[in-house]
């Protein structure tokens, strides 16, 4: 299948589960979950389905949207053009933690050159 073709289904995917997953009743998914990404294997027997949501225990969102991935795939189904839904495989996406921990250790070689050049400073003084 055409490269440009999965990411399209990568995309309607992700906007359609982004809606359905705002009508399940499940306690353990946050009103506040984004979906960040989905990535579909070539024959789309399968998909990664990568989400986030904030001040969440993400072991229990991953777990309630497991327990209703039958229901999302059902309705997927009645939803896309396609003849096969993948099956969902869902997962916490670590990207934005993984960008602040950069983001953090940035700032900290910032905060360490600026001593560094502080200290030159007054040596020379």
């Amino acid at each position: 299948m055409a490269k440009f073709r999965i990411e399209r289904l990568n995309e309607e995917i992700r906007k359609e589960l982004s809606s359905l997953v705002t009508t399940l009743k499940d306690p353990r998914i946050p009103p506040l979950l984004t979906i960040t990404a989905v990535k579909t294997t070539n024959d789309l027997s399968h998909a990664k389905v990568y989400v986030s949501a904030m001040n969440a225990d993400m072991k229990e969102v991953v777990t309630g949207l497991r327990a209703a991935s039958g229901f999302l795939r059902r309705e997927l189904a009645s939803r896309l053009t396609v003849r096969k839904v993948p099956e969902l495989h869902f997962e916490n996406d670590t990207s934005y933690e993984h960008g602040l921990k950069i983001y953090a250790m940035l700032d900290d070689i910032k905060r360490q050159q600026r001593e560094r050049e502080e200290t030159s400073q007054e040596d020379e003084n």
